[in-house]
């Protein structure tokens, strides 16, 4: 198949391109882009002129709960959600039901995205067999079957010896280990961040420093050990700054922020009368703690933004705070909130985003997709900078309605995806 997508604004940080140029994507990858290129015969052409041409989004955490979850979410209607909300491509955690700790889940996973087809999807093997934090589990095997990375998301990597081991092994297969930053001691039965709010609301807190303690622990044992080391969804002013400290050292220490640690903070928990949709882990924190965040997207110190999209069924969420899971959708509000809460106020540029959500996800997880360089895996999405939306969570592809954006009124949206040269049509 040859697709041309003509008339776009091309912005594609991987080669510093931002200008009009016409991108020819021919046997499923990137064949040329330029000025006013000619369809060749028999191509199928994507005007997008008053559209912003990127390398395909890519979101390097969320939760398809399938195997074992599909109540909550599924392969399908995850991948679905995906291509609603702009991304070509997604890395799903391990916390599945058996979990993603050997070849043949991580095999049904890639099978089942290849046989629905909305989006790729990256597995994320789990650290510790069963998620259990004790045995190593079979990190070259599930490479060979697709994996990209390894983490017990939904749980830290509690003993030092086990995450030296896998940050030591990793390293035969040049793949990251993503943390969930957690001291479980800390943090306890905490429900949101232990700051004013939580004494305020009589709730249980979880302090900044059950994650700053769990990275700072881990960025030792990444200088022992070597390796790549990735902090999920960063919450903290403290833990960005150790993170930062550690890059000017040398080390391969990277991180990703979630947009509602971005543009919520835990006052939200009050002035939401206890929404659960308001409850995830980390919690929202403080607002110095987002106002670093926000710094550290300009300075370069954030590398990812992801959307953590934890999808959960509305009898869950629908119980009192405290006893209600952590976790909120992202897939189909992450870019809008992006443009208009990021890009349009001037906090960062179209084409840093542009880096956050898709070549900065590739570099990490060592993907050939994030660009669109002549050769490259002919992954595109297409956004529309003026479109206005409003947030609707019974519009959802995807299963899960938990989210605290319901309602917000947005400027910009995902327009499309193309897929290996193949344009993601959704009934």
């Amino acid at each position: 198949m040859t697709l041309l997508i003509r008339g776009g604004r091309l912005i594609d940080p991987s080669q510093e391109i931002d200008a009009a140029f016409d991108v020819l994507i021919a046997d499923g990858v990137v064949a040329a882009i330029g000025e006013r290129l000619e369809p060749p015969a028999g191509a199928e052409v994507v005007e997008a002129a008053g559209r912003v041409v990127t390398p395909g989004l890519i979101d390097m955490h969320v939760h398809l709960r399938e195997p074992g979850q599909e109540y909550k979410e599924t392969i399908r209607t995850g991948t679905m959600a995906a291509a609603a909300g702009g991304f070509t491509a997604v890395a799903c955690m391990a916390n599945t039901k058996p979990v993603n700790d050997e070849r043949s889940v991580t095999e049904f996973i890639v099978a089942e995205a290849a046989r629905h087809g909305f989006a790729r999807v990256h597995p994320i093997g789990a650290v510790s067999k069963g998620l259990a934090g004790d045995e190593l589990a079979e990190i070259g095997e599930m490479v060979g079957a697709g994996a990209v990375g390894f983490s017990d998301d939904g749980k830290p990597v509690r003993h030092p010896g086990l995450m030296l081991r896998a940050l030591q092994y990793s390293q035969h297969f040049g793949v990251p280990i993503i943390q969930h930053a957690q001291d479980m001691e800390l943090s306890g039965d905490g429900v949101m961040h232990e700051g004013v709010w939580s004494t305020r609301l009589g709730l249980p807190g979880i302090p900044g420093l059950a994650e700053d303690l769990n990275v700072a622990r881990d960025l030792l044992l990444l200088e022992e050990s070597g390796g790549r080391y990735h902090v999920a969804h960063l919450s903290t002013a403290r833990c960005l700054e150790l993170v930062r400290q550690a890059k000017h050292r040398g080390l391969a220490a990277t991180c990703e922020v979630s947009p509602h640690h971005l543009l919520l903070t835990d006052r939200a928990v009050a002035e939401g009368e206890f929404s659960t949709h308001l409850k995830m882990n980390p919690p929202l924190r403080a607002e110095s703690d987002r106002q670093a965040l926000l710094a550290g997207l300009a300075d370069g110190s954030v590398d990812v933004i992801a959307s953590d999209h934890a999808p959960h069924h509305v009898d869950e969420k629908d119980q009192q705070f405290s006893a209600a899971p952590f976790g909120i959708v992202g897939l189909e509000t992450t870019v809008s909130l992006v443009l208009d809460r990021l890009v349009g106020p001037g906090l960062i540029s179209l084409s840093r985003a542009v880096e956050l959500l898709s070549c900065a996800p590739a570099r990490v997880l060592g993907l050939p997709t994030g660009t669109l360089k002549v050769g490259a895996p002919g992954d595109v999405t297409l956004l529309d900078l003026e479109q206005a939306i409003t947030v609707d969570p019974s519009r959802f592809r995807s299963k899960g309605r938990n989210t605290p954006f319901g309602g917000w009124t947005l400027r910009g949206a995902p327009a499309g995806t193309v897929i290996g040269g193949r344009p993601i049509r959704l009934a």
